[in-house]
């Protein structure tokens, strides 16, 4: 019991104060809370318990779900040809790079998957920091194309590690296809439906509404569907993001108070949790193994790189000197970079020395890429307001 109370009292100290000091240090809060979580764990703050793990799991499906709430897909069906066939070359400039990285150091096959992992989640959290500015609208339309093509490669590698090569590595993967096939028959269904009965919105969420229906809705929706992932034992992360998606497609021009309300209740408490948690699972005394930092920082700078590179599409869009916050902001897979480490690593397939680097490098790349939006945003801002 004593446990659980040093742990519960642990990380209401840092919620409560991350953003006081992510104000007094100029850090993003997410920076933060890594961070602290990582010296709490350290002095021994905050320890392994199941049930820690169980709500931080839920933060990190929650934070996909409010990544899914990014995306209306009625807008990216009428995105335009042209950036759809940007963002699915930026995809393939990424891949075709991190192919030529880990063919030519000799590295294991996983970071061929690694390297070009896309997450948007944290994308949600710079847009309710920086607004709804272009870039990162941009980057959120071409982020979700790269996220998709990261679930499928995450979901592929998860199958492939757990059974191999064999019958059911290829159910899994039959399932995966029939799973995505029905999920577009079920959104063109409830489209069809509420386009001949609106009432159905209302119904479901009702203007005047003294009981949060909208919220239990968003819940029901969102459980339901890890529950079904869960069922078909494919990857969860990508049922909370699909949620999200269903939320925002056919409510939020019904309520368009919903993603902020949902967004609040996240950011609030259980997203936090989930970054605190991240920061906890690294060992500060692993920083000191040989040559743990160096890999580290190689393997951020070349998820970076390769993401700057491939941006270089959208200077006619975003212009000389912005083109390069798609890159950065697509540089910070946090939450899909550690399940791959910990699903590569629990199968063996790498080793702790490099699962504690990748871990490393998602925190560098967090920290990094944080600090350099903030101060490039600034600059660009003051270039802006001097012309």
């Amino acid at each position: 019991m004593g446990e659980e109370i040093l742990i519960i009292i642990t990380i209401s100290l840092i919620i409560f104060i991350s953003p006081l000091l992510s104000r007094a240090l100029r850090l993003p809060t997410i920076t933060v809370e890594i961070i602290l979580g990582a010296f709490a764990a350290y002095f021994a703050f905050i320890v392994e318990h199941s049930i820690l793990e169980l709500v931080a799991e839920l933060g990190f499906l929650y934070l996909m779900f409010l990544a899914g709430l990014e995306v209306d897909l009625k807008k990216l069906v009428n995105i335009s040809g042209t950036l759809l066939r940007k963002a699915i070359l930026y995809n393939v400039i990424l891949f075709t790079l991190a192919t030529a990285i880990t063919l030519y150091f000799d590295l294991s096959k996983i970071f061929i998957v690694v390297l070009p992992l896309i997450s948007i989640g944290l994308l949600a959290a710079l847009k309710k920091e920086y607004g709804d500015v272009h870039w990162i609208r941009l980057s959120i339309t071409v982020g979700l194309i790269g996220e998709i093509v990261s679930i499928v490669a995450l979901t592929t590698v998860s199958a492939a590690l757990e059974f191999g090569l064999n019958f059911e590595f290829y159910k899994t993967m039959i399932l995966f296809s029939i799973f995505i096939i029905s999920m577009l028959f079920v959104y063109k269904l409830f489209h069809n439906l509420i386009w001949w009965y609106p009432e159905i919105k209302a119904l479901l969420m009702p203007e005047v509404d003294n009981q949060e229906q909208d919220i239990r809705v968003s819940m029901t929706i969102f459980f339901l569907m890890i529950t079904v992932m869960l069922y078909l034992h494919l990857e969860v992360a990508l049922g909370a993001f699909i949620a999200g998606t269903f939320i925002t497609t056919f409510f939020e021009e019904h309520n368009k108070q919903l993603p902020h309300k949902l967004e609040h209740f996240g950011f609030g408490w259980l997203v936090p949790i989930f970054f605190i948690y991240v920061g906890s699972s690294f060992e500060l005394d692993s920083i000191f193994h040989d040559g743990l930092v160096l890999h580290a920082v190689l393997i951020a700078s070349a998820m970076i790189l390769i993401r700057i590179i491939a941006s270089t599409l959208f200077i006619k869009d975003m212009g000389w000197n912005r083109f390069y916050m798609i890159g950065l902001s697509h540089s910070m897979p946090l939450t899909l970079l550690i399940a791959v480490a910990t699903l590569a690593y629990h199968n063996q397939s790498i080793t702790q020395f490099y699962y504690y680097a990748f871990i490393l490098a998602s925190i560098i790349e967090v920290l990094v890429v944080m600090v350099a939006i903030r101060l490039l945003s600034y600059f660009v801002k003051l270039n802006d307001n001097n012309l």
